[in-house]
């Protein structure tokens, strides 16, 4: 079967910056792909071209095998494909049903408007939070009055609302309480039983060992090393973010996890 979303020969030029040079990339149906790499590595940018936020400067995308072009995100999310960042994107003054389907109401349309149903917004939204075993007090609450991995949660399941196939996360618990962290892990594992693909971006190489099928690192904006979870290790890894082929220090791995 052919990958789920592939990357051939993407480059992305920000006048004389090269942000990416010929860089290969694939994600399976029903993977979830950990993308490390230094700040400065080209993460940030290539999952921004894999969502439609950028388009690439050279290089072909495949999606379920067929050549795609995205010039916006709404090109991206028709296909399946949502990006949840970093900072969440939630309007914390509305409710939680209100945030998962911001946008993509349901209701009645009258041309460029939409008459939204409210009572079927919320019980779309609860049985969509109850399928992800995701738990709130009720999906009239604010987010603003929710915790961070709450808010994650429902970043997450806005992500998930209109049959994604594939999520892009954002160093997904950077901002979470430690306690906080594993109940996130755990909703990205069961996106993956859900048969939804999932990568993430993260420094945090407990979050990658957690969760992640395989992992692969960007360096200097060009592919560097990749390998399946089983197959390498924490050290490993730590040393391909540093350009490094061998293993990696004590102290490179504490500042990594810090």
């Amino acid at each position: 079967m052919a990958p789920l979303l592939e990357a051939k020969g993407i480059s992305k030029f920000f006048g004389a910056i090269t942000a990416l040079h010929d860089v290969n990339f694939h994600v399976e149906h029903g993977e979830v792909l950990g993308v490390v790499g230094d700040n400065g590595a080209g993460k940030s940018t290539l999952m921004k071209i894999l969502s439609g936020l950028f388009v690439p400067s050279e290089g072909d995308l495949l999606f379920e095998d067929r050549p795609v072009k995205f010039s916006s995100p709404k090109d991206a999310r028709k296909l399946g494909i949502e990006m949840v960042y970093q900072d969440f994107a939630l309007a914390g003054n509305m409710p939680i049903y209100e945030n998962i389907y911001l946008g993509r109401e349901p209701g009645t349309r009258f041309g460029p408007l939409t008459i939204v149903d409210h009572p079927k917004a919320r019980r779309m939204a609860a049985d969509h939070l109850d399928r992800l075993h995701i738990h709130v007090k009720s999906v009239d609450q604010n987010t603003e009055d929710l915790s961070g991995g709450q808010r994650q949660a429902v970043a997450i399941a806005r992500a998930t609302a209109f049959q994604a196939k594939l999520v892009i996360m954002d160093e997904p618990t950077a901002a979470l309480a430690v306690k906080e962290v594993g109940k996130v892990l755990e909703l990205i594992k069961s996106l993956r039983e859900h048969g939804v693909a999932v990568i993430i971006i993260s420094h945090r190489m407990d979050d990658i060992f957690y969760c992640c099928d395989r992992v692969m690192a960007l360096y200097q904006g060009t592919n560097f090393a990749e390998s399946p979870l089983p197959a390498t290790n924490r050290n490993e890894v730590i040393g391909w973010i540093m350009g490094h082929k061998g293993h990696t220090t004590g102290l490179a791995h504490d500042r990594l996890q810090g």
